[in-house]
């Protein structure tokens, strides 16, 4: 085992009855390195694992020495070798990555090496939870039906995952109607300190994980350090290199104070990704800490760390303490776990709850929980927070703004509610929230409340734990009556699924151009994201999910209007219906139990029987075949040689798309349905598949024809070189022709024409989806420039080898007066390009006019700009692991 600072201690747990040795971080700082004591939790473990992995080639002394001696005020600039202990995926970004695997080995076995030389090194979980989708609701025979139709359109991927766990030793799937990832992953996978056999004896470490979803921070609320990250970055990480980032800056959020009676994690959550967003906290890691986080339940620190990707830093991170304990407990964890949790934690200085003054941080913001009000986000982003007495006056304003006098159809108006979704693992993880969802239904059923019918209710739990103990504390029947059948176990909703409405719904919005509606206990809320036609999305708790249901309509102020009339003729206001957090906590302990969960993380065999059916082929290589629609052999590695490629062209670049502030990746690279007379749709058609079998864009993502057709197409995408037309087009430039992006691209690659994208602040941000990058390399865009961009986009570009440059001097695209009509060039860029260093943009005009301007090349480390030089950081990897 290396050692090269003789940190390495022997670890000894009597109440577990484990022994071996760990790589003591406090022998650090006796040794005289670094103020490690002061450190925050999350960067000891981070450090942990740099002094673990210290092998002087991948992780060197000076990486060691680096991060211990982190300075808060002014952190080192340089970068962290990260080599995490397990890798986390969704299905949808798991097919692709299992895709690019595969395409991986046929390149090894093309140069005639064996095929098995690609090989995870860490453990990969996957559990499929973004396929479902909710064609049918409100039924009790819901959720078998969502199942049937599921498998009915998603086997042929689900064939993939089976020959992936038989090709890969450390690949695992949860199968479909389990769960979502995260609380899977919370509840079940997550092991917060980890062992390791090795010839000295067994090597004790902390949990770590990233995963390809950016909610992986969800488990961040149990002490385990971890975040989202594109597939590409995710397959070098399980392939052996580690994912290096810049050394952050570590804010310190002091929690103080307690909730309000009737206020829910939720509320929190909204307020804390307000406060943190406006505290721009992109590529920061957050450490909660004080006696208010001490406060939190494990599920209230989960939820709000949950959110991190929505307020825009790396990492939401709670240290452990006794409450983790409890609730590894709870969740069925056996008590000799727990006692190992404990021993370790406490051997590294690392257990327990820090108090004010105990941390060094780089900036400290102060929240007291007791100023916490319930709350919702609307109507587009998360952190747009808006005080539930005010959501009539933002939705009556948003109206106003948006098409000036508002219509109706009948008795669907603008604001009615056509969409209310319990839904995503933020909210379905906490029993809290679910059990006062569960008892407002009883009592607005009690008093003689309904739903309307124009209402497309759901309850998508993010476990089988969720159903257990709604059945346990008879709240089931009540949330029933209202519609809010379970439809399945997965994201559902909240990542796009939420299926199609009733077609007289559709017809109405679509003629009498209504804003409709969507209520959701989600993360998430851009622009057409939960439905195409629904054009406002508002997050909220739970119960205000049912509340609003009951209500049909979001311009109602709930702290004074009723929700309805009830059975005696007596308005209802929510005050008659709030459950009491006294009565929510003795239902948790009455029926939360923990052989719940280990009843159903025992085994998997009994969540479907379609599962079972699934055809697994066997073999190192995947068997492509040439008329699949979901799965293809991707380009990436045509020409592969161990040679560098030259660099990418930079001159004579032609603009696809100059594109506004706050683009996400669900813009660049939607994941839900499509129209026939779509790029995708056309080619699905041309093959021969109908309308009703689409499916989405995300199930899509192991076939790069569809997806390329799909990348800039978002229905709600707005390209100012569109002349003020949504969705996914542009200019054929110098003709000017108006036509698709796709077919654009197309011309100029025929034309050999490199292209180049131009955006706003907050380029990217959104979900970790890696074929927002890889549908912009296909397209033949060879760099992008905006004001800003998001964490994990901007890394999965330098993945795909495109090029992020920013803005400087507060230039942009309008200051530029660019209408796509110019060429442009990058200048000065060196080769390998050097971290962040400058360039010039240069803009040659159709009039012939030439203008300058100079960008900040965002490749940040020498690892990216090595990614970059190899083409791609899979190309990187692969020649790597050849040599």
């Amino acid at each position: 085992m290396n050692n090269p600072f003789q940190t390495l201690r022997e670890f000894n747990s009597p109440a577990s009855g484990r022994k071996g040795f760990y790589y003591s971080v406090p022998a650090l700082e006796q040794a005289g390195i670094g103020q490690v004591s002061k450190m925050p939790v999350c960067l000891r473990v981070v450090l942990e694992s740099v002094l673990r992995n210290c092998d002087g080639t991948l992780v060197t002394e000076d990486d060691v020495r680096a991060l211990a001696g982190w300075n808060a005020a002014r952190p080192a600039d340089s970068e962290i070798p990260f080599t995490v202990a397990r890798v986390l995926l969704q299905d949808l970004t798991g097919v692709a990555l299992l895709v690019d695997l595969a395409a991986m080995r046929d390149a090894v076995a093309k140069l005639g090496r064996d095929p098995a030389l690609i090989e995870p090194l860490v453990p990969m979980d996957m559990v499929v939870d973004h396929s479902v989708q909710i064609d049918y609701a409100g039924t009790p025979d819901a959720f078998r039906k969502n199942i049937e139709k599921d498998f009915s359109r998603n086997t042929e991927r689900y064939e993939l995952l089976k020959w992936g766990q038989g090709a890969f030793k450390t690949f695992s799937v949860v199968p479909p109607a389990v769960g979502i990832c995260h609380q899977v992953n919370l509840e079940y996978l997550a092991r917060v300190v980890f062992e390791k056999e090795t010839d000295a004896g067994t090597v004790f470490y902390p949990d770590s994980v990233v995963g390809t979803d950016s909610h992986t921070t969800m488990v961040n609320g149990i002490g385990v350090v971890g975040w989202g990250v594109g597939g590409i970055e995710a397959e070098a990480g399980m392939l052996g290199q580690p994912v290096c980032f810049q050394t952050p800056e570590v804010i310190g959020v002091h929690l103080t104070g307690t909730l309000p009676e009737g206020v829910l994690a939720t509320d929190l959550a909204l307020r804390v990704t307000e406060i943190l967003r406006a505290a721009k906290v992109v590529g920061k890691f957050v450490e909660f800490f004080g006696e208010g986080a001490a406060s939190l339940s494990l599920a209230d620190r989960a939820t709000v760390a949950n959110m991190a990707p929505e307020y825009g830093a790396t990492m939401g991170f709670f240290p452990v303490d006794e409450k983790t304990l409890d609730y590894l407990r709870l969740t069925g964890r056996d008590e000799k776990k727990v006692a190992l949790v404990r021993d370790y934690l406490q051997a590294q200085g690392i257990f327990g709850m820090p108090k004010a003054g105990e941390i060094s941080y780089t900036k400290v913001i102060e929240l007291d929980l007791a100023t916490i009000t319930r709350s919702v986000a609307g109507p587009k982003r998360p952190q747009d927070r808006i005080e539930l007495g005010n959501v009539k006056n933002v939705f009556e304003k948003f109206v106003a703004e948006t098409k000036g006098a508002p219509t109706s159809a009948g008795t669907l108006k603008d604001g009615s509610v056509v969409v209310a979704a319990i839904t995503s693992c933020t909210n379905t993880s906490n029993p809290s929230v679910l059990i006062a969802a569960g008892l407002l239904a009883k009592r607005a059923v009690e008093k003689g409340l309904s739903v309307p019918a124009h209402v497309k209710t759901s309850l998508a739990p993010g476990s089988r734990v969720v159903t257990d103990y709604l059945n346990a504390t008879g709240l089931t029947p009540y949330l029933d009556k209202l519609g809010f059948n379970l439809v399945g176990y997965g994201c559902a909703t909240c990542i796009g699924n939420s299926g199609p409405l009733a077609p007289e719904i559709e017809d109405a919005i679509r003629n009498e151009k209504l804003i409709t509606t969507s209520v959701l206990s989600g993360n998430r809320n851009f622009e057409a994201r939960i439905h195409p036609l629904i054009k406002s999305n508002f997050l909220m708790s739970p119960p205000l999910v049912v509340a609003f249901a009951i209500a049909g309509r979001i311009d109602v102020d709930l702290e004074k209007e009723p929700l309805g009339v009830g059975a005696d003729g007596e308005p209802v206001f929510l005050k008659d219906i709030w459950p009491k957090q006294a009565e929510i906590d003795a239902l948790i302990a009455a029926g939360v139990k923990p052989e719940m969960f280990a009843k159903r993380y025992a085994s998997f065999d009994d969540a479907t029987a379609e599962w079972k059916t699934v055809p697994a082929s066997e073999g190192a290589l995947f068997g492509w075949r040439d008329d699949s629609t979901y799965v293809q052999l991707p380009p990436y590695f045509d020409g592969f040689g161990m040679a560098l490629p030259p660099p990418a062209k930079l001159s004579g670049m032609r603009p696809l798309a100059i594109l506004g502030d706050s683009v996400t990746t669900d813009h660049i690279s939607p994941a839900g349905a499509f129209a026939p007379e779509t790029p995708a749709g056309k080619y699905l058609t041309e093959r021969g598949i109908p309308r009703e079998k689409f499916n989405t864009y995300g199930s899509r993502r192991g076939n790069d024809r569809v997806m390329v057709r799909g990348t800039f197409a978002n229905v709600r995408i707005k390209n100012k070189m569109a002349d003020g037309r949504e969705g996914g087009f542009t200019k054929l430039q110098p003709a000017g022709t108006p036509t698709t992006i796709f077919e654009a691209s197309e011309a100029y690659r025929k034309a050999g024409t490199p292209l180049i994208v131009f955006a706003g602040v907050d380029y990217g941000m959104g979900s970790s989806r890696d074929w927002a990058a890889k549908g912009a390399a296909l397209l033949g865009v060879r760099a992008v420039v905006a004001r800003s961009f998001e964490r994990i986009h901007r890394s999965n570009l330098i993945g795909m080898g495109v090029i992020p440059l920013e803005f400087t001097n507060g230039e942009s695209a309008e200051t530029l007066g660019l209408d796509g009509t110019e060429t442009f060039d990058v200048e000065g860029l060196e080769n390998p390009v050097k971290p962040k260093q400058t360039a010039t943009l240069v803009v040659r005009r159709a009039n012939g006019e030439v203008s300058r301007a100079t960008l900040l090349c965002r490749i940040d480390t020498l690892a990216e700009s090595h990614y970059l030089a190899n083409g791609g950081i899979l190309q990187y990897v692969l020649r790597k692991i050849l040599k």
